[in-house]
């Protein structure tokens, strides 16, 4: 996918999640966000709109000192999800009126203003998967944006440590680790390195390099392995290598 992509995406997968509450019994828990409803759900997703909408709109250049913004929460739990609507149809006109390229502030390694888009675009649709999974609901995800979605979170994991600070342990005596896609041709491979000092995609690696751990499965299926929304030891992933290697990786890096 491509930043132009991104913010139709964005709107697509907002209007699923609000599809997916609209008749549901808000109080529902979350099992795989544990403590929430899907009423705290829908205000989260919400709220991330509206946060990284007004980001947008002032163009920042440095680290906001404040997380204050108008939410403009609906008076009762059953409006969260025409609210939800409503957040990410004032998203997609912020994002009309955006150039993408812009230079921005951003915690991860693109610094322009479609580092927010695209990083609102897997917030939702981790979210959605969340609140289809609270209700019994097999989450379908396109393959081509399964992929975009690993890659985001794996190019900008190394960036986390300030709001998920498990991260700065993942480190190793130069490790790798691949995750695989088993569907699909061409793109798919991504190769960790975990050194002394840290860890970051190997940006270029040969398809036979071998690697110290594997992990294989669908891309749909690696992007909720990644966000910790399902478990590794599920049939839909081979793990290859070395476990001991896989446990620090996946007790340290979701968020």
């Amino acid at each position: 996918m491509n930043p132009a992509q991104h913010g139709a995406a964005v709107a697509a997968q907002a209007a699923g999640f609000v599809a997916t509450v609209k008749a549901a019994d808000l109080s529902a828990p979350v099992p795989t966000c544990p403590g929430w409803t899907l009423a705290d759900l829908t205000q989260h997703v919400g709220s991330v709109h509206r946060w990284f909408t007004e980001l947008l709109r002032r163009r920042i250049q440095q680290p906001p000192t404040s997380r204050e913004v108008d939410l403009r929460l609906p008076q009762d739990r059953d409006g969260l999800p025409d609210w939800l609507a409503a957040s990410a149809a004032e998203a997609a006109e912020v994002f009309a009126a955006t150039d993408l390229d812009a230079p921005m502030w951003a915690w991860g390694v693109d610094q322009h203003a479609r580092f927010w888009v695209r990083r609102m675009l897997f917030e939702t649709l981790v979210h959605r998967a969340d609140a289809e999974l609270a209700l019994g609901i097999t989450p379908h995800i396109h393959r081509a944006l399964a992929v975009d979605g690993i890659d985001e979170f794996l190019t900008n994991l190394p960036f986390a440590s300030s709001f998920a600070p498990l991260t700065a342990q993942l480190r190793a005596p130069d490790r790798t680790i691949r995750f695989s896609c088993t569907d699909g041709d061409g793109d798919g491979e991504w190769l960790v390195g975990l050194r002394p000092d840290g860890f970051a995609l190997v940006a270029d690696h040969a398809e036979a390099r071998t690697a110290d751990a594997t992990v294989r499965g669908s891309a749909a299926d690696l992007l909720l392995l990644l966000y910790g929304r399902m478990d590794r030891q599920s049939d839909a992933f081979r793990l290859l290598g070395d476990q001991d290697l896989l446990t620090h990786w996946f007790t340290h890096s979701a968020f």
